[in-house]
Order: C-alpha cells, then structure tokens, then sequence
C-alpha cells in the first residue's frame, strides 16, 4: 500500500484513470480508499471504498446495487463431480437462467415482496419484474460456478446482484438527484437526512435483500440438483453502503466493487474462469485500518471489453474491429486449466484480468486466505449477450 496525494492505494501499476476518479470523489467524501483490483467505473472507481458523515452515493454504489458473491460447500467431493462434470454443466446451463432481462422459469416466493418498501415511487413499478427475475443470474463477469478446494471439496460459487430491479432503482435516483451521465463526471451525494436520501436507502437495503434472496435460491437449487447438503457459506455484497464505526466516528461506507473485510469477517473473492478463487478473512492491523476494512472483489480488468471482443454495429451486427482475445484462444485457457465452461463472451476470458493472487499479495496485511477454491465448471451468459451496467 501507498499513499497517493494522501488516498491509500493498493496495487501496482496503479490505473491512473481510476485514481483520477478516486481522487475526485475524495474532494465530497470524508475517507478514501482504493483496492488492489481498480479500475475505471462510472464516476466511482470499481475497487474504491468512500466513507461520509451525513451523506450517501449512489453512483459510489452504482447501477448493479447489493452485486455480491456467495460461496457454500457441500458434502459431494470432487472426484465425483468431476466424474460427470459435463453432465452438470449441462443441467446448469439448462435449467437457470443466464443473461439479460431473463425470467425465471420457476417462481420463487420470498418474505420479501410484502415489505411495505415497494410502495415507494422508485420501487412500485418494479415489484412483478423483480418477482419475475429472482434467481436469474443476469450477464456479464457474473457467473455459477463449482470449484475444488485444497481439500479436495466442492464449493457453489456465484456471482450477481439486484438484476433489473437494482439498476433501475440507480438510475431512478441518479436523475432525481440530479447526476451527470457518463464516467468521467462529480458523483452524486445526497444528505442521508433528507426524502431522496431516505427514500434511497430505504430502496438499497431492499435491493440488497433482494440479492441476497437471488444468491441463496440459485446456491439451494444447484445444491438440490447435484443430490447434495450444504455444510457451509461465505456471503457478502461488494456493491452496497453501509452504516460503520472508523476512526471512532459513525460513518456511510460505500464500497463499489470492494469486499468488506472486517477482522475474523469471511468473504469469497472469485478470479476469472481460468483462475483461482478463495475465501478469506479480514485482520486488524494498521492497513486493514487504512483500507476501512475493505479488501478486492476480483482480480480487475487490464483489458477493456470492446478491447477484448471488438466493436460490433449495433443494427447490422457487422463487425467494426476485430477483437484482441478470440474464441479459441478464451477456450484454450480454460482447457488447459481443466474447467469445464458454458456460454461466456470473450470479454469474460482469463487474457482480461490480472491474475487473482497478484492482486491478493498487495492485500496480504489485510487479510488472510483461508481456502483456495480451482474452478472445475463455469456457466455464465453467451457471447452475443448485451449488459449495459456489467462492472
């Protein structure tokens, strides 16, 4: 860790367009930080970490409000898995739904839908969608995967937030408080005292719930399918605001794309389709301190989508330019790593990212890993799939 123009930065090189947002969303806010994974976000750099007395973000919090992973181990080891891996993903890749503005097959019933929070004006409209989409895993880097540990165990591992519901709600509030569109723009802050800030968090939990009530369905189902009992899991938000005590001073704490990390507070830290996962838990010490107990959520991008994959005419589908990382080169990775992999685009591929225990080493007087986690299945959306608010 270094401090930069007084903003503790983890990671080398450092991305300067990410700091240059850090370091203009520290001007409003009250405590900064950036993780080991940044890169550029919309107003918010993913792997930024903001903390306010009286105010809240919601670009800090961004457009895939409560985006968080879940991890659960079960009791079928991974000599068996493996045996019939194919098969697994398969069923997988069949029976959930992948990729945008997609429906549920099955209807899923939770508490959550009689809170009296729909009835707000930001959320009324969104509450049959939101049924509709729960336990849908959207598009982008997020994912279900099965991966081995050290011990030769399986763990469930997804990534994926409030779907459409929490990009709405974003981009409700992002115009009612008046934001700029684009990346390089001020975030918006608003009073936490104030209507649109209540009403805001208000939403953002609800959202949260609402993820949290996604992952667990999609964790139980996987779970039930392969026959399996679940004997443990790891849980957490990493786009989300929360109410913390630092420096002996009650704070807003908005991680975009930053795990939380308190000491003995477990979290699942996925890499990319050809790298490793890991569970970690946060420690007390001067830098976790530093990093308002806050950690990576990924490994971080070194290659921008359109980089990756090319540009394509939206109306005619013709290509523009060509992309730097090829379907079989994306394929090529991940066989030789030996996962099994369904769907993906190949902006998604391992050649995109740093390399997760990189990115772990500049974190390592902030947290300790406990389990490292070998993908063996990954199923994500297909290539043509389109997701305007993927971090």
């Amino acid at each position: 860790m270094k401090k930069i123009e007084g903003i503790p930065v983890w990671g080398e090189p450092v991305d300067e367009s990410a700091f240059a947002q850090i370091k203009n969303c520290a001007r409003t806010a009250n405590a900064a930080a950036l993780m080991a994974d940044h890169h550029k976000g919309y107003a918010v750099p993913i792997g930024g970490v903001l903390a306010y007395y009286q105010h809240i973000s919601p670009s800090g919090v961004g457009f895939d409000i409560a985006c968080g992973n879940k991890a659960v181990l079960i009791d079928i080891p991974a000599a068996e898995i493996r045996r019939n891996i194919a098969k697994i993903m398969d069923d997988i890749w069949r029976n959930l739904s992948f990729g945008i503005g997609m429906k549920n097959n099955i209807r899923v019933d939770h508490p959550l839908f009689e809170d009296p929070a729909w009835k707000l004006p930001a959320l009324s409209p969104l509450k049959k969608m939101a049924q509709e989409q729960l336990g849908t895993i959207g598009g982008g880097n997020h994912y279900v995967d099965l991966l081995e540990d050290e011990q030769g165990r399986i763990w469930i591992g997804v990534h994926f937030g409030s779907r459409g519901l929490g990009h709405k709600t974003a981009t409700y509030f992002l115009k009612a408080g008046g934001a700029k569109d684009g990346m390089d723009v001020d975030p918006l802050i608003i009073p936490v005292r104030s209507a649109l800030g209540q009403d805001y968090l208000t939403a953002m939990e609800l959202a949260g719930r609402y993820a949290y009530a996604g992952r667990d369905w999609v964790c139980d189902f996987v779970a039930k399918m392969l026959g399996a009992r679940i004997l443990d899991s790891v849980h957490n938000h990493h786009n989300f605001a929360w109410r913390e005590t630092h420096y002996g001073e009650a704070m807003w704490v908005v991680r975009k794309g930053a795990t939380p990390a308190f000491p003995g507070q477990r979290g699942f830290i996925g890499g990319s389709m050809g790298d490793i996962a890991v569970i970690v838990e946060g420690v007390d010490s001067p830098e976790a301190r530093q990093a308002l107990y806050s950690t990576v959520h990924g490994a971080g991008r070194v290659m921008s989508r359109n980089a990756a994959r090319g540009k394509r005419d939206r109306r005619t589908g013709k290509v523009i330019s060509p992309g730097l990382v090829s379907r079989e080169m994306m394929l090529a990775w991940v066989r030789e790593q030996g996962v099994e992999l369904r769907g993906a685009g190949t902006d998604e591929s391992p050649h995109c990212y740093k390399r997760l225990p990189e990115v772990l080493k500049h974190h390592a007087a902030t947290i300790r890993i406990l389990h490292t986690l070998r993908p063996i299945g990954v199923a994500m959306a297909g290539e043509d799939e389109f997701d305007p608010y993927k971090d």
